[in-house]
């Protein structure tokens, strides 16, 4: 059920944003390689079914592509959740054969029953989980199945962990879907690995986003919504970002990809300095 915004804009934008220079950030984007050589950042995506873990994909490549892309399948409300393998999406540059040095992999919706067990994140983090490993909500994975990773390659482990929610949903999730997001927290934190939340359908959740986008941190009532989310799940304010996904458009716009790219500009970069640090301090902690 979606959100109804009764409170006033603010006068001023409570977290800045330079919507004029969306060039800076996305050739932050292109320039972007790791310190450690031969090494892929790996960013897991996991939340609600249907908070826009597949549509965040979509508009990363979409925005870095400067095309319409639907690489990851998105479901309509009426159908089940279509991520149920995990599966790994990288994106082209601009030669043929030729990919960004990051990749991003989605994971089966957080639900009551038959959501991805906890377990398989877990492993997911640690580098465990194989390609096209069909997430069974019955049967979490095990040492000595065929999909289960038993030689990791430091590429395979997650650099950041990423908490998709929807913004006119993000505070009526259900206590069993906050319970997974804390225990799949935990691990991550015992693995020193970073953790940011990307708030999806902000148009949805205020009428004034829907209006004009670059009302998204003017909106007293989206900052009530990430402040109440942040206290749920523990997640700090600076490492939630709210994006609009491209999902009704059939063309690019610059206020959407200017969202899409600053979030992900600070992704790469917790992800980059939790990659440097863990090279420099193996056995030691970096985000809690």
């Amino acid at each position: 059920m979606g959100a109804i915004n009764a409170k006033p804009l603010l006068d001023k934008p409570w977290r800045e944003i330079n919507w004029k220079d969306k060039q800076s950030a996305l050739q932050h984007v292109k320039n972007y390689k790791p310190q450690v050589e031969d090494r892929q950042l790996r960013i897991l995506l996991h939340g609600p079914s249907g908070a826009g873990k597949s549509s965040f994909i979509n508009s990363v490549k979409s925005v870095l592509e400067g095309k319409m892309c639907r690489v990851a399948l998105v479901a309509n409300v009426a159908q089940a959740c279509l991520d149920k393998k995990y599966t790994t999406y990288k994106i082209e540059k601009e030669n043929p054969n030729s990919f960004y040095p990051f990749a991003l992999n989605n994971t089966r919706g957080l639900m009551e029953g038959e959501g991805v067990p906890v377990d398989d994140i877990k492993l997911a983090l640690k580098g465990r989980v194989k390609e096209d490993y069909k997430f069974n909500p019955k049967c979490k994975l095990s040492e000595g199945d065929q999909y289960y990773n038993t030689t990791v390659n430091p590429n395979d482990e997650v650099h950041v962990l990423v908490c998709v929610i929807s913004a006119d949903t993000a505070n009526h999730m259900r206590h069993e879907v906050i319970r997974k997001i804390h225990e799949i927290r935990k691990a991550a934190s015992e693995l020193g690995i970073p953790q940011v939340a990307v708030i999806t359908k902000v148009d949805k959740a205020c009428p004034e986003i829907k209006e004009d986008l670059k009302n998204v941190y003017k909106s007293a009532y989206l900052k009530e919504q990430m402040e109440q989310f942040s206290a749920d799940v523990g997640i700090p304010m600076n490492c939630i970002f709210p994006v609009k996904n491209y999902s009704e458009e059939i063309d690019l716009n610059d206020d959407v990809d200017s969202l899409v790219l600053n979030t992900l500009k600070h992704i790469i970069d917790f992800g980059e300095e939790f990659m440097n640090h863990k090279m420099n301090h193996p056995e030691g902690s970096y985000f809690v």
